[in-house]
């Protein structure tokens, strides 16, 4: 389950639909991407086929990404079974 974001307009696009604070061309697969982190209760339960699923180092160490477009990833962390610090960002 997710259980915090660090992104406002991933959080309320997750929470309503809002496409406000998220690039609209990216709204179908973070929507699946958002469901699928909700059910989750690892993250390995996140490696699915073409998302590109990795753990992160360095400052985020502990977190881990899968791809949504381009340089676009979704970045969560686990504490126990549900995710934390769920962010949508550019990097790379």
């Amino acid at each position: 389950m997710i259980r915090s974001f660090r992104h406002d307009g991933l959080e309320r696009f997750f929470r309503t639909g809002s496409k406000a604070g998220i690039r609209p061309e990216h709204a179908k697969r973070l929507n699946v991407q958002l469901g699928r982190l909700d059910g989750a209760t690892c993250p390995d339960d996140m490696n699915m086929p073409g998302w590109r699923f990795h753990g992160l180092h360095g400052d985020l160490a502990g977190h881990y990404a899968v791809s949504v477009s381009g340089n676009w990833r979704l970045t969560f962390k686990f504490e126990g079974k549900d995710a934390v610090l769920v962010d949508y960002q550019d990097y790379h």
